[in-house]
């Protein structure tokens, strides 16, 4: 009986100190977009694209394309986390002439992919597959 509560003391006092050993720290190299990502929410992205969706220019475009800038910005809004992350990455990354031109015919096949799938129906020109 003597061992078995020893055996238990013994077993408590190693568990609780191995619980206190600290582990070391794993550092890696991270990239400059890594870390402008990291420190940017999904909401400062979402407003940087609210932003340049609301530019006269870009309003330009995509009347020039026959897509009504409403209902563009409708989509937009409609976007996910993930999907806005990925526009706002691809505006960053285009030069600053093409930038403007990059997302609008992003937004174009983007609004055209949705419309031949049947959630939206902006064009006149194309067919549900539904």
């Amino acid at each position: 009986m003597m061992n078995l509560k020893v055996l238990k003391t013994t077993a408590a006092v190693l568990l609780v100190s191995m619980g206190m050993v600290s582990l070391p720290a794993q550092a890696a190299m991270i990239s400059t977009e890594e870390a402008v990502q990291m420190a940017m929410p999904a909401g400062n992205e979402r407003a940087a694209v609210n932003a340049l969706m609301a530019r006269a220019d870009v309003q330009a475009e995509l009347a020039r394309f026959g897509v009504d800038p409403a209902l563009a910005a409708e989509r937009v809004a409609a976007l996910s986390d993930a999907e806005i992350a990925s526009l706002h990455q691809r505006v960053q990354s285009e030069t600053a002439g093409g930038s403007v031109v990059g997302v609008i015919v992003f937004i174009f096949v983007l609004l055209l992919i949705t419309d031949i799938l049947g959630l939206t129906k902006i064009f006149p020109f194309t067919r549900s597959v539904r």
